[in-house]
């Protein structure tokens, strides 16, 4: 009698069950990958072969598959989780057990390290101070959250327009030709020996900050003959924290001289910065605060003016910037969608510290899955092929989210009710049979 048929398809429909309620019971497991049972009928041996009539003897449950198909993507307040966009695991270490996983939900342990919640490490590439990537053999990420150090100035980026109308700072007559000009000595404190000013702030070795304000004064350049176009010139002059610099202009104190031709482009830079820097000169600055050794000393500053002009048309500055900065203090840092993590730090500046690595595998259903939302590497599934996120088969990355179970609940609970059918169709298989067996006993 058929017994055996109805039975193994009790048991093909109860092992269906079983996965649709893991499936079910993981829908909101985040990376889940949703199983799927699959079946395969069942024949018995015949020495002769088989023939065209022979009936099968039931069925068997020939694997249980995950499906590794894309879980949307949720956002999340937490910049540690990261979601992953296409193919790949991230790569987990666990006193160097390495495991697999789709759960991007990441926090910071006690050492700044990466971890999951079971406290496997997430592997990369590590940056050195120089925000440089050791692309070698993936380790487990540390975030370095030391002080950034700090750098100090060496240029001075300044590009402004002096005004080509004023006059010479000092009593003139300019009824007379030449106008006759009685030029008086500069002074940072008196705003009638100067025509313009600006300022900015420069940072020496230790990252203490100095502010730098320079002064430009016209100069009294009369071409000869009075009746030839003058040559047209601005002295600069510079304080450092409200201490006038000596510098080795053409005028007393002057750090040096910007000339213009007659369509008021910048020509040259007196003296220059050097030979190559024909529109940059050379700004001394003085430092005592212990920023470089000896403590008493000065630090070379390059002022470059290159793209000044001398229109007629009010002061203005258009850039003034430089290159030093202060030390800084990590403030945030995030996941770039190729997987390198970039700190943000209180001094404004950023650095690269790691870059996250995926793997993925020709067969990844032959992964072996071992709980904790992670899989380990078998036989079946080949070799890791480890790499950074966007590069070869490996999707992106995406931070403050977390990729959601694949679980199609709505589909589950259809697939639920198929289920309960088969293992009903089955059942009444083995009661009609019994029924035939108690048919036949009673016969006489």
């Amino acid at each position: 009698m058929g017994f055996q048929q109805g039975l193994s398809g009790l048991n093909a429909a109860s092992k269906s069950l079983d996965v649709i309620g893991n499936n079910i019971s993981n829908a909101s497991t985040v990376g889940y990958k949703q199983g799927q049972a699959q079946f395969a009928d069942v024949y018995a041996n015949s020495l002769n072969g088989s023939s065209g009539s022979t009936v099968g003897i039931g069925t068997k449950v020939s694997g249980v598959v995950q499906q590794f198909t894309q879980g949307n993507i949720s956002t999340t307040n937490n910049p540690l989780d990261i979601a992953i966009n296409g193919g790949g695991f991230f790569r987990m270490s666990t006193n160097g057990a390495i495991t697999y996983s789709r759960n991007g939900q990441f926090q910071l342990d006690k050492l700044g390290n990466i971890v999951n919640a079971q406290g496997a490490q997430l592997t990369g590439y590590v940056a050195n101070s120089a925000g440089v990537l050791s692309t070698g053999a993936a380790a487990p990420i540390n975030i370095n959250t030391a002080d950034i150090a700090p750098s100090q100035t060496g240029i001075i980026n300044a590009v402004m327009n002096l005004d080509s109308r004023k006059l010479v700072p000092g009593t003139q007559t300019p009824v007379t030709i030449p106008p006759v000009i009685t030029p008086t000595a500069f002074s940072a404190t008196d705003p009638t020996t100067y025509n313009s000013s600006t300022s900015i702030a420069v940072f020496d070795s230790l990252g203490n900050s100095h502010v730098i304000q320079s002064f430009f004064v016209k100069v009294d350049n009369v071409a000869t003959p009075p009746t030839a176009p003058a040559t047209i010139e601005w002295d600069v002059f510079s304080t450092v924290d409200g201490v006038l610099i000596n510098g080795t202009g053409a005028t007393t104190n002057s750090i040096g001289r910007l000339g213009f031709d007659n369509l008021g482009k910048l020509t040259v830079a007196t003296p220059p910065f050097a030979a190559t820097d024909p529109k940059a000169m050379k700004l001394t600055v003085p430092v005592s605060t212990g920023a470089v050794t000896p403590i008493n000393t000065t630090v070379d500053i390059k002022y470059d003016f290159t793209g000044t002009t001398q229109f007629g048309s009010d002061f203005s500055v258009s850039k003034n910037t430089q290159d030093g900065y202060a030390s800084g203090k990590l403030a945030k840092f995030n996941t770039a969608k190729d997987g390198t993590i970039v700190g943000s730090y209180t001094n404004g500046k950023t650095a690269v510290l790691a870059q996250v690595v995926l793997a993925n595998f020709t067969n990844p259903n032959g992964l072996q899955p071992t709980g904790d939302n992670q899989w380990i590497e078998t036989a079946t599934s080949g070799n890791a092929l480890v790499g950074p996120p966007n590069s070869g088969s490996l999707g992106t990355l995406t931070s403050s989210a977390t990729e959601d179970s694949n679980t199609d609940l709505t589909g589950e609970l259809v697939n639920m009710i198929t289920a309960q059918r088969v293992y009903q169709a089955n059942a009444q298989t083995i009661k009609t049979q019994d029924q035939v067996l108690q048919t036949l006993v009673n016969l006489r």
